[in-house]
């Protein structure tokens, strides 16, 4: 009996990208691997997250950085520790009332929901949330309107999911941070290059582990030896809610490694794969198919499906999901009528199914 059948769950095609609803990404035999020799082995843990944090700190170039359970966590220790600013009193006490220096500029088109608000995560870190511009707009003016005596950070979200258009740039919010002597905090989770924004001057930058890093469940924060070092401090306060297990920490480690040496997928190579999944596509009647590259700028290539019969996109994905093997495609823009297959934990037989699926769905076959 194999694990669907034992705890009698779906099967599950990810064309969706790498979510948490269905588990983010496929991890390697290296780093299974590496989890393993964690799980079945001991360790001074305070010890682990310092040396694990520092070797990986070098590979970047980083000054320090934190291992921590996913990229939520990430933010949250972060700002607790920038509003805390090493005193221990905070760590036991977080939201106390004794420190008043709470304030945390978002863009409002950042306030995004990726499977929990933004704001959600800065009000476990006792931070509270001041909107900067706009939904469709905010620039480094706005930014600066909201500063006060009472500002510890601003925080930006670097994301598919944040309105894209009339907002300022990561080097524009590092500006205006600098010029008040404020740290700039980026959430990256989903991102691919790990140097890029440090050098860019980004005082902490967080990533998810098990997104474009293909690690397990983890995140990892890098930047400023200040900011990590009172991150940490985090572990025996509201951290403690969110500590990682010694298993995934190497298993991280070894996945960072990995990355670094072998990179993720070109976007040459995704879209050599994508061709003969969208060429396919395209012979389903009812079906208008193309290729187009991820909104945010990054390196993903994905097949768009705009549906030209009675059947409309929200209904195809939801025959999609309810069928024997539950497939999932992108669809963040179904109410446009339009959606999207990811393919980068897809293999050519995940294609092939897909394909069949939607010429019964749509093709009526």
């Amino acid at each position: 009996m194999d694990i669907y059948e034992k705890y009698n769950l779906k099967r599950v095609i990810n064309a969706d990208g790498k979510m948490t609803i269905l588990g983010v990404s496929k991890v390697s035999d290296e780093v299974v691997a590496a989890q393993k020799l964690g799980a079945q082995n001991f360790f001074e843990m305070s010890d682990l997250l310092v040396q694990t944090g520092k070797y990986l700190a070098n590979l970047v170039g980083s000054e320090d950085a934190l291992v921590v359970n996913s990229a939520s966590a990430g933010i949250a220790e972060t700002l607790a520790g920038i509003i805390g600013q090493g005193s221990k009193y905070h760590v036991y006490h977080p939201y106390t009332d004794k420190i008043s220096k709470r304030e945390v500029i978002l863009p409002m088109g950042h306030d995004v929901d990726y499977g929990t608000p933004v704001e959600v995560m800065m009000s476990v870190a006792g931070a509270k949330m001041v909107p900067a511009g706009y939904a469709n707009m905010c620039s480094p003016e706005h930014i600066e309107m909201q500063i006060t005596d009472e500002t510890a950070a601003i925080l930006y979200i670097k994301s598919h999911h944040t309105v894209q258009k009339s907002m300022l740039s990561i080097p524009e919010a590092i500006e205006v941070a600098h010029k008040h002597n404020l740290p700039l905090v980026l959430d990256a989770a989903a991102e691919e290059d790990l140097f890029k924004y440090l050098k860019m001057g980004a005082d902490v930058v967080i990533y998810s582990g098990a997104k474009a890093i293909e690690g397990p469940a983890s995140g990892v924060i890098f930047g400023k030896e200040q900011y990590i070092r009172w991150a940490r401090m985090q572990g025996a306060g509201i951290g403690r809610a969110m500590k990682i297990g010694k298993e995934n920490i190497i298993g991280l480690t070894t996945a960072i490694t990995k990355y670094l040496a072998d990179g993720p997928e070109t976007g040459e190579a995704m879209k050599a794969r994508l061709k003969p999944f969208i060429d396919k596509l395209s012979t389903i009647s009812n079906l208008k198919v193309k290729m187009i590259q991820d909104a945010a700028g990054r390196e993903i290539y994905r097949a768009e499906v705009i549906p030209t019969g009675d059947i409309t996109a929200k209904e195809i994905c939801e025959q999609l999901r309810n069928g024997k093997i539950a497939i999932y495609a992108r669809e963040y823009r179904v109410n446009e009528g339009i959606i999207e297959f990811d393919i980068r934990s897809v293999n050519e037989d995940e294609m092939e199914q897909i394909v069949s699926r939607l010429n019964e769905i749509v093709g009526g076959n």
